[in-house]
């Protein structure tokens, strides 16, 4: 096998690696769409299994939120991801790059983030077109109903 090739099928594997992703996990997904990046995806289902969507009833690890400019209020969204989230868990927020349809200013998410609760810890270059922000509940945060 080539370097470029086992690169390649490294990068694949470090992108669920970035996302802390575990086999086992439940991770939730929102805001799916026909733009989302489907390597990422792949990726992640290949790591914990198929992703459970937004009317699941069980605890979930992770949740996974593809968020565009339009696609309503963003604070909202972020409390509807608090819902089924583990107390341990991580929401991902995945948004268009700089210069991409539907990029949202960092300045959004930072305010829509600390107003749900949660603060940014990190963030990833999540495929060509998207970046991902993880968030946290704040320490102190009161626990959710």
């Amino acid at each position: 096998m080539s370097a470029t090739a086992g690169q390649a099928a490294d990068g694949v594997r470090s992108l669920a690696d970035r996302f802390g992703i575990e086999p086992g996990m439940v991770v939730m997904e929102m805001g799916y769409d026909e733009d989302v990046d489907q390597d990422l995806r792949d990726a992640l289902t290949d790591r914990c299994g198929e992703l459970v969507d937004e009317d699941t009833d069980e605890v979930v690890d992770a949740v996974l939120v593809w968020y565009r400019d339009g696609d309503g209020d963003l604070f909202e969204l972020l409390v509807d991801a608090l819902g089924p989230l583990a107390d341990n868990g991580v929401v991902w927020l995945l948004t268009p790059k700089a210069g991409r349809d539907g990029h949202v200013e960092p300045s959004e998410v930072a305010e829509s983030a600390q107003t749900a609760g949660l603060q940014q810890t990190s963030t990833i270059n999540a495929g060509r077109d998207w970046s991902g922000a993880r968030l946290v509940l704040r320490r102190g945060s009161k626990s959710r109903k």
